[in-house]
């Protein structure tokens, strides 16, 4: 579920840890990059990250 923070859209959920062998945080799914970039991103571009977060999580816990 995306939250907003100053009127943009996170998928943060405050669990910020990067699983070394998928080199994605563990909570949300973002790499480091999207991670770094995402204050910049336009909330277009942010919410097309968030649509394939679910199935990057699942797939590294498949």
């Amino acid at each position: 579920m995306a939250r907003a923070v100053n009127g943009a859209s996170t998928p943060c959920i405050k669990v910020c840890v990067i699983d070394p062998a998928s080199k994605l945080c563990e909570g949300c799914g973002r790499t480091l990059a999207e991670i770094a970039q995402w204050g910049c991103l336009s909330e277009a571009e942010r919410l097309a990250i968030m649509a394939v977060l679910p199935e990057r999580l699942a797939d590294r816990k498949g």
